[in-house]
Parts: structure tokens; C-alpha cells; sequence
């Protein structure tokens, strides 16, 4: 006689008004999820960090109108706003760049294991996220 073998499991599509409020994605797909999120972010920043850029380096005048414009805004948009658009921007770089040295090592090394790929992306997370925050306490100004 012959064991019964236990059944199989069955995959199907996901449902995305039933299924996507209940799915868990792995840490390994946030990770990639957001590393095609920050690189649009930056994108669409791109013309935010060229005007940095430009203010900051043209002449000491325009480095204190730079700098004066996280304190009083500029035109309608307050400065507090401008500073969440670039703590907005500087996570996009910082998650980019730690995702973008990730995907560089696993294809190095080629660790494509599940165990790796987990690990590696809780720790790009802790990693952006812990310089997310220490540079966006100095740029509130908190020490």
C-alpha cells in the first residue's frame, strides 16, 4: 500500500481588492519596491536638486537665500514643506544607494539564497532608514 501523499498547495492570482490588504510581502520585495520608488523620486526631484545645487555654489548671496529658504519658504510653499521634500530626497538617495550596493554584492558573489536576500534587505532598510534619520535631524536642525 502506498502512502498518501498530502495535497498539494494551489497558487493562484491575487485578488487586489480581497487579497492585498492580507498579503505579506517579504522584506526582499519592499526592498525592490522601493528601490524603483526612490530612483522616480529622485527623477522627479531632479530639477529640485539642480537649483540646490546651483544656489548653494553660485555666490555667498544666493548660498544665504538658499539657505534662508528652509526657514521663511519660498513664494506660497513654506520652509518646513521644503525641508520634508528634501528629507524626501535624501532617503530616496540613501535607500537607493544602499539597495544599489546589495544588488551589486549578491551579483558579485552570486548569494541568491533566501536567507541572504532576507537578511540583506532587513539590513538595507535598518541602513537608510537610520541615515534617513540622522541627517534629517540636522537638517531640522536638532543638533
Amino acid at each position: 500500500m502506498t502512502p498518501m501523499r498530502p495535497a498539494r498547495p494551489e497558487f493562484r492570482n491575487i485578488n487586489a481588492f480581497k487579497d492585498l490588504t492580507t498579503y505579506r510581502l517579504p522584506a526582499a520585495g519592499w526592498v525592490s519596491i522601493l528601490h524603483r520608488v526612490s530612483g522616480g523620486l529622485m527623477f522627479l526631484l531632479l530639477p529640485l536638486v539642480v537649483w540646490m545645487m546651483d544656489a548653494s555654489l553660485s555666490s555667498e548671496l544666493s548660498y544665504a537665500g538658499f539657505t534662508s529658504a528652509f526657514d521663511a519658504g519660498i513664494g506660497f510653499v513654506p520652509g518646513w514643506f521644503l525641508k520634508l521634500v528634501t528629507l524626501a530626497l535624501i532617503w530616496a538617495y540613501l535607500h537607493h544607494f544602499c539597495a544599489g550596493v546589495r544588488h551589486l554584492y549578491m551579483d558579485a558573489t552570486h548569494k541568491v539564497d533566501k536567507a541572504f536576500g532576507r537578511s540583506s534587505a532587513i539590513a538595507t532598510l535598518t541602513i537608510s532608514l537610520a541615515l534617513t534619520v540622522l541627517l534629517g535631524t540636522k537638517l531640522f536642525g536638532l543638533y
